[in-house]
């Protein structure tokens, strides 16, 4: 055995262990959450990561009648796929106009959304609840929906801008050649193109206006409107939290993510494989 053969056995091994370790650290939160999706308070506060004595499946039906689980897990599914529909149809084609016309003016603009990116989004709390207050539009999905886009688009036009520069312009030309308008070169030509970045910022929206609790918390008062992360409450009383149920909730409202992720999971990796190409 030759040292070249000893060198690549060494180097596989180490990325083997490399790779066992981080799916350990990745699924070992996962593991102890369903686990604990099973027990009774008093065997989670003795031991999170021993196995229950009984496994309480009942927990389960639990989660539903306490937080609504089925309604709530609806209620933000409702709320992150409008908020990335709305995200996507806006961004896309404010990041073409950045990345492929020269006006003088964009430079600031796109300078603009730029700085939204580096805005503290939980410092507009105030403001943006006395705007809901005095237009009436607490309990309004619709605003809710609104403020998540606002706060998303700035990133969205940033990644999409950045991605189109990066396709070549002779794409642009020959689609107008063939008589394609901006509007159609963006939506059969561009689009299908972008759809790695697409996917990618679908999958950051979606998880951002799954799961977000600030403005949720302030501007949905409605029990039947509650999301997921406001729904989460309901388990905590004035003295106990019941533990067990709002694990078992855990798990439940994740399940939409998961599937989520493993639709979009091939776009998201190819477009990090043509960020790294491109680069």
């Amino acid at each position: 055995m030759n040292k070249y053969t000893v060198a690549r056995g060494i180097k596989a091994g180490a990325q083997y262990f490399i790779a066992v370790f981080l799916a350990v650290v990745t699924f070992f939160p996962l593991i102890v959450t369903f686990i604990c999706s099973l027990k009774t308070n008093d065997e989670i506060l003795l031991g999170m990561f021993s196995l229950p004595e009984v496994w309480k499946w009942s927990n389960y039906p639990r989660a539903i009648e306490v937080a609504s689980a089925l309604k709530s897990i609806f209620n933000s599914l409702v709320v992150a796929v409008a908020t990335l529909a709305v995200t996507i149809v806006v961004a896309m084609p404010a990041a073409y106009v950045l990345a492929r016309k020269s006006y003088k003016y964009l430079n600031g603009i796109y300078l603009l959304f730029m700085t939204g990116v580096m805005v503290p989004v939980h410092c507009t709390v105030v403001s943006i609840s006395k705007i809901a207050s005095g237009w009436g539009t607490k309990n309004s999905y619709i605003f809710l929906v609104l403020v998540y886009t606002a706060f998303n688009l700035s990133q969205a036009i940033f990644l999409f801008t950045n991605y189109i520069r990066g396709i070549d312009r002779g794409l642009d030309e020959a689609a107008k050649i063939d008589g394609c308008g901006d509007v159609r070169l963006l939506g059969t030509i561009l689009v299908p193109v972008c759809k790695p970045i697409i996917a990618t910022e679908a999958i950051l929206v979606f998880i951002y206006g799954y799961s977000e609790l600030i403005f949720s918390l302030i501007l949905i008062t409605d029990s039947s409107k509650y999301t997921v992360s406001r729904a989460m409450l309901n388990f905590t009383a004035n003295y106990t939290t019941e533990y067990g149920p709002e694990f078992a909730f855990v798990i439940l409202s994740m399940v939409p993510m998961l599937i989520i992720y493993l639709i979009l999971h091939e776009q998201v990796e190819a477009g990090m494989l043509a960020g790294a190409v491109k680069g």
